[in-house]
């Protein structure tokens, strides 16, 4: 029995009675939450610090993950190079060979295989509209990169450098840039932040000079002096990369030709940039 009395009179306030009962009921059922959350601790918190096992799996699902992360990587990268690579040869003038092509076309998922278009037994009619596609292409390309350049305006583009255009983009006669004229040796600048993919000579387009943007857009500086950037260089927006000139067979006379690509396709430049 527990009596609780007062400090001034002694008077008796309160009476609390014990039994051995609900002794042992109040003994067990602190012993029962104490292993209970014991238990918990050690399965959950404290784990890592009593179960030996905890280390090894979990450096184990870290193994896993960095697997998957590094054949992912791999994967992108072999993307990359193919697509960088087909990327100089059309800028250099050059032809895609079938397996390039085929697996261009696979990694923007379109599934076709070289040679796989039949177009022997067509009628008449779909003959005709073949044809006229055929001819009608650059136009149709025109009209895709205008509708999907339209998301180009979040990004805000340098001007390469200022000058007058002397020759606005046409790609009906496959002119897919614009030719800026300025003053002699003018510096050429990056229109944004990005990778040098491409930085050599060529016989049309004389030094030419490729940056990859973000967002799957690359700009294209031709017809210059010289080169500042080698490939695989970063670049700032607004870093000088080369000199104007007038090198390459294309060509008559100092200039810059600028070109923007968005998605594998062209965009008119003076959308975007101002000069």
């Amino acid at each position: 029995m527990l009596i609780v009395r007062n400090e001034e009179d002694f008077a008796e306030k309160s009476t609390f009675t014990f039994t051995y009962a609900k002794i042992v009921f109040f003994a067990v059922t602190v012993m029962l939450v104490m292993f209970v959350g014991s238990l918990f601790l050690v399965n959950t918190l404290l784990k890592q610090w009593f179960d030996p096992r905890y280390a090894q799996a979990e450096s184990n699902r870290k193994l896993i993950e960095l697997s998957l992360v590094v054949d992912s990587l791999e994967k992108r990268v072999e993307q990359e190079k193919v697509f960088i690579n087909s990327f100089q040869t059309i800028v250099k003038g050059d032809t895609l060979t079938d397996t390039e092509s085929y697996y261009l076309a696979n990694t923007k998922g379109k599934a076709i295989a070289p040679n796989e278009v039949k177009t022997t037994g067509i009628s008449e009619v779909d003959a005709q509209f073949r044809q006229e596609f055929e001819e009608e292409g650059v136009e149709m390309l025109t009209v895709s990169s205008t509708a999907t350049g339209s998301q180009l305006d979040e990004i805000f583009f340098f001007a390469p450098l200022s000058g007058i255009i002397s020759a606005t983009y046409n790609p009906r006669i496959e002119h897919y840039g614009v030719d800026v004229v300025s003053k002699k040796n003018e510096p050429i600048k990056s229109v944004a932040d990005g990778s040098v993919i491409m930085s050599s000579w060529t016989q049309d387009a004389g030094y030419v000079i490729a940056i990859q943007h973000r967002s799957n857009v690359i700009s294209i500086y031709k017809h210059n002096s010289s080169l500042l950037k080698k490939e695989g260089e970063f670049v700032n927006a607004g870093d000088v990369i080369a000199i104007i000139g007038n090198t390459g067979e294309l060509t008559s006379g100092p200039h810059l030709h600028f070109e923007l690509w968005y998605n594998g396709n062209p965009v008119n430049p003076e959308e975007f940039v101002s000069f």
